[in-house]
């Protein structure tokens, strides 16, 4: 009996110590997963478009959603999209937002950053730049040197092929007549009829490739190009002169801000024209990474800038002059 009590009783003892190694192995902390689920902006976001209509700030990202600021930056809510890659964004004249998909899609928002709806683009095969006419029609450029425009949201499409093999990587519309598309190997393309009719003009020198691109008016504009290239024009793009970057850094977005050009590049860096040089715009811990977006908010002495990491953020720009 003793010996059969012995036997017996070893399950026990491997039972004890199971329940001894049980409570000395924690459970995993899924915490800090849950937390990051909680936010709204999230770690893997990497912001590469930002446009705002003044009312509200639509931030485009690679991760698939679209991310929306009704309170100037303070607060962010997720916008989900499925398979998308919003590369740029762009504010119609009654303030509803438009965005070009990597996948070939045209993505729609109303003036408060909701009610996203997506059409399938065919030409260009690869989207690049968007805009939206001051009559509201679609204009979207790309690879190929093609430009492709709708008037009725999507529904039909014009395009022109200019037969190049080149990639147009910005479009603006100037006023109502004027557009202004400029792309790969410094070609210029223009349209005075509103993007009825798109003809090549002088190219910008020394094969440039244009990063960003923005038009004060008909005549005044700025691109920006790689290694920190600046160029400028004072005749709508018949001409163009070198303007001295201070910053030394490639700047990957122009925009207006309280009347004057601003930009984001490379390095965190955040950039304004002052007389005829972009200078470092200085703001509280920089973070040395690529930004990818920046917008205005008008009225608040501040812009948004984004990129990646979950990099989301509204700087001042009152008191670093």
């Amino acid at each position: 009996m003793g010996r059969i009590s012995a036997i017996r009783q070893l399950p026990l003892g491997l039972a004890a110590a199971g329940l001894f190694l049980s409570a000395c192995t924690q459970a995993p902390d899924m915490s800090g997963i849950a937390a990051e689920r909680e936010r709204s902006v999230r770690r893997y976001d990497i912001s590469q478009a930002i446009a705002s209509n003044g009312q509200v700030v639509v931030v485009g990202t690679q991760s698939g959603v679209a991310l929306v600021s009704t309170d100037k930056g303070a607060t962010w809510k997720r916008q989900p999209l499925g398979q998308t890659s919003l590369v740029d964004i762009a504010v119609c004249p009654d303030k509803t937002f438009v965005a070009i998909d990597h996948y070939r899609k045209i993505w729609s928002a109303d003036a408060e950053g909701k009610n996203w709806q997506s059409v399938r683009l065919e030409q260009p095969r690869t989207p690049l730049a968007i805009a939206c006419s001051p009559q509201g029609g679609w204009w979207v450029a790309g690879t190929n040197a093609v430009i492709a425009g709708s008037p009725d949201q999507g529904k039909t499409w014009q395009t022109t092929d200019l037969g190049e093999d080149t990639q147009i990587t910005t479009i603006q519309f100037v006023d109502g007549k004027r557009a202004i598309a400029l792309g790969e190997f410094g070609i210029t393309v223009i349209s005075d009829d509103g993007g009825a009719s798109w003809k090549k003009g002088p190219k910008i020198p020394g094969d440039f490739y244009p990063y960003a691109a923005l038009f004060r008016d008909a005549r005044e504009g700025w691109v920006s190009g790689i290694a920190g290239q600046m160029m400028h024009t004072r005749d709508g793009g018949q001409t163009w002169q070198k303007q001295v970057n201070a910053t030394q850094a490639s700047l990957n977005r122009l925009f207006m801000h309280d009347g004057v050009p601003f930009a984001v590049g490379n390095g965190g860096v955040v950039a304004r024209l002052e007389g005829d040089s972009w200078r470092n715009v200085p703001y509280p811990d920089p973070l040395p990474m690529f930004l990818g977006g920046g917008a205005s908010l008008p009225g608040q002495a501040a812009i948004v800038i984004g990129g990646p990491g979950g990099l989301l953020r509204a700087v001042g720009t009152a008191n670093n002059k």
